[in-house]
């Protein structure tokens, strides 16, 4: 246990003896984690309390991203903003990813690097 858990530990022990945490709202309840299959074990609780406060995890604000992007992609007529739009939908789902992957493999990146100059040669065919 580090310095700074131990410090943490002997302030919420101090609180719990004088009190201070018995009028919380979920007090002597469970709490109700998330399941965050994608968060390591050790940082769900902190993913929690950050979500909790109004802020997500990256994985899950580019995931809220790329939902948002595929309605938009959807109502939009015209050619050359679909194409702006598939691509930063394109990036997004990417970034994810790679988030949830943390790498590719070597073989794995090849394929990607492929796929990708055969869809930007397309594209610059098209035009």
């Amino acid at each position: 246990m580090s310095w700074i858990e131990r410090i943490a530990e002997q302030k919420i022990r101090e609180a719990i003896e004088q009190g201070d945490l018995d009028d919380l709202p979920l007090a002597g309840k469970p709490l109700r984690l998330d399941s965050s299959p994608f968060v390591p074990e050790e940082l769900r609780l902190a993913y929690k309390v950050l979500k909790d406060a109004g802020f997500l995890p990256p994985e899950m604000e580019l995931r809220k991203e790329i939902v948002s992007l595929r309605a938009l992609l959807d109502s939009v007529e015209e050619e050359d903003e679909r194409i702006r739009i598939a691509r930063r939908l394109n990036d997004k789902v990417l970034r994810l990813n790679l988030l949830m992957k943390r790498s590719l493999s070597s073989e794995e990146r090849q394929v990607y690097v492929t796929k990708l100059r055969r869809k930007l040669g397309e594209n610059v065919a098209k035009k």
